[in-house]
């Protein structure tokens, strides 16, 4: 039977010339009559350790005062079969050759979110993609993504892919989760060593994923999916 699935969608140092050489890309999903009980199950953590109602999770944020709340939110991901997560990592933004393949950056931009998304698409299902606000081209990449998924897809009427919106990730708690994720594994890929913090909540994901995160999983990884870009030689 189909199914409506939400996908939320975060990235991260994704503009060319932001002076960061990783970028990375990740979407977490859920079927859409289950988000609302997850959103609860994460307010309840948050009480459980003593947080406001309106913190909001964001990588940048991880210190040593909200750990054992970071890492209980990982064994919430983990833990709970409805929800995945598949990223995508471009390691160094520097050495790309655009003009080799005729494209320029946002052409690149929107084959890699082709690329995270459309193994997660299964066209016996409907979605509806939620994409954090970030600046004020949002809505025209918005309209293009949803082009590109949709073409690719032979989704003609829209009746697979529903909708592409822009979204507050403060709003958004699965979407928040999504910015921690690809936080985490953005940190590996630009060798950050700065927060010990941070050291300990990736090397808790890696023990939570079984995965060193320098590397691709396998293709067929449901639960944590990630995939390390490397450009043709």
């Amino acid at each position: 039977m189909s199914e409506l699935i939400h996908v939320y969608c975060d990235e991260s140092c994704h503009l060319e010339n932001d002076q960061m050489r990783a970028m990375v890309l990740g979407a977490v999903w859920c079927p859409a009559t289950h988000r609302a009980m997850l959103a609860r199950k994460i307010k309840a953590l948050k009480k459980q350790y003593g947080l406001p109602p309106q913190f909001e999770i964001k990588w940048v944020k991880v210190s040593p005062g909200q750990l054992a709340f970071y890492r209980a939110l990982l064994d919430l991901f983990f833990d709970e079969p409805l929800l995945h997560f598949r990223g995508l990592v471009v390691p160094n933004k520097q050495a790309l050759n655009h003009g080799r393949f005729a494209q320029n950056h946002d052409d690149f931009y929107y084959k890699m979110w082709y690329l995270v998304l459309n193994r997660l698409i299964d066209p016996s299902q409907h979605y509806r993609i939620f994409l954090d606000i970030k600046d004020t081209q949002g809505q025209a990449k918005v309209t293009k993504l949803h082009d590109v998924l949709c073409s690719a897809n032979y989704d003609f009427d829209r009746s697979v892919i529903e909708k592409i919106e822009l979204v507050h990730s403060h709003d958004v708690l699965l979407l928040q989760l999504a910015d921690l994720l690809i936080g985490a594994v953005g940190y590996v890929h630009r060798g950050l060593q700065e927060s010990p913090a941070k050291l300990a909540l990736v090397s808790y994901l890696r023990h939570r994923s079984g995965l060193r995160l320098e590397q691709s999983s396998l293709l067929k990884a449901e639960k944590f999916n990630l995939f390390v870009w490397r450009p043709q030689t």
